[in-house]
């Protein structure tokens, strides 16, 4: 079952063609990287999946729903849980505050969140702490974790929303190697356990090709290649104009 529908995507900034007639499809329980090389076009596209960017034509649909011209916002409550290449966390709250917060905005009490905010959907926020390997830390201040912690807070708090689609921008940059790995096959596990279509865009290939159950390859704004990793990694023009000639 496709959960996200891109067809036609298009767009244009002044002269520059950015993407060019981009269309894919992600499946529940599916993992689907994007990646070509810089200014390839990958996060425009990205940014018009997530609301950010209006495309000049095309379509976005998640689960049969067009979402072209809505806003973050509005795609955000239609399911869909996003993490961002730096992470977007409070730095003075603890870990578990975070994930209350998510918890507190999916359910629609933010206009009285405070100062009750320690004692809502605190067993829903340690559950999903655990879940993420970070029990022991649901205490501490965000401001004090290493980065790598962060970035599990911050999947955690996408997880929040109970998505069916999961966006993630670059969900590994700035992480040591192990790490890097760690995180992505906790979060391809995740996506399988719960049926959640994941969507995202990576510049490490050991990690896309090690996790990515589909890889769309992007170049000048045009989709040059799709398939399996095995598929793509084979491809004689991904290899050419991405991944060179010694992979």
């Amino acid at each position: 079952m496709n959960i996200l529908s891109v067809s036609a995507l298009s767009k244009s900034f002044g002269g520059v063609q950015a993407v060019r007639a981009v269309s894919f499809n992600v499946e529940a329980g599916q993992l689907l990287a994007i990646i070509g090389p810089n200014g390839a076009g990958k996060s425009t596209c990205f940014n018009m999946v997530n609301g950010q960017i209006r495309p000049d034509s095309g379509s976005v649909t998640i689960g049969g729903v067009e979402v072209s011209g809505k806003t973050p916002r509005e795609i955000w409550r239609l399911g869909v849980g996003r993490t961002f290449q730096i992470t977007a966390t409070f730095a003075s709250m603890t870990v578990r505050e975070n994930v209350q917060m998510a918890l507190l905005s999916y359910h629609h009490r933010l206009a009285s969140w405070w100062p009750r905010v320690m004692n809502l959907y605190r067993e829903e926020a340690d559950e999903l702490l655990r879940r993420l390997g970070m029990s022991e830390q649901a205490h501490r201040q965000c401001a004090l974790l290493a980065y790598g912690d962060l970035k599990r807070v911050e999947l955690a708090m996408a997880l929040a929303n109970r998505p069916r689609l999961l966006l993630m921008d670059e969900p590994t940059a700035g992480m040591a190697a192990a790490e890097r790995i760690e995180l992505m096959a906790l979060t391809a596990e995740i996506v399988r356990e719960r049926r959640i279509a994941a969507l995202f865009t990576e510049h490490d290939m050991d990690v896309v090709f090690a996790h990515a159950d589909r890889i769309v390859v992007l170049n000048r704004g045009l989709l040059i290649a799709e398939g399996s990793p095995e598929d793509v990694r084979v491809d004689a023009q991904v290899r050419d104009v991405y991944l060179g000639s010694r992979r």
